[in-house]
C-alpha cells in the first residue's frame, strides 16, 4: 500500500471510540535502515487547521488493527 492511498482516512481509537485525526496531516517516523514505519505522529489542532502548541499523539504502527476503505482502526497497546 503506499501512502496517498493513506491520505484522507480518518483515524479512530477503537478503545475510547475517539478521532485521532485524518491521515495525511500527519508524519511518519520510519527506520532508517529498514524503511518500515515505526510509528504515525498526529498533532493535534484547534479550529480552522491552527496546532495547538507542541502538543502530539504518537501511534506505534504495531498498534493499528485494520486499515480499510475509508479509516484506520487503532487500538493502543499499553504493554509497551
Amino acid at each position: 500500500m503506499r501512502f496517498k492511498e493513506l491520505s484522507g482516512k480518518e483515524m479512530i481509537d477503537v478503545e475510547r471510540g475517539a478521532r485521532l485525526g485524518v491521515l495525511g496531516q500527519t508524519d511518519l517516523e520510519i527506520d532508517s535502515k529498514t524503511g518500515r514505519i515505526n510509528s504515525i505522529i498526529v498533532p493535534s489542532y484547534k479550529w480552522f487547521g491552527v496546532k495547538k502548541g507542541e502538543s502530539e499523539v504518537k501511534i506505534s504502527w504495531n498498534e493499528i488493527e485494520k486499515i480499510g476503505d475509508d479509516m484506520v482502526i487503532i487500538k493502543p497497546r499499553n504493554d509497551m
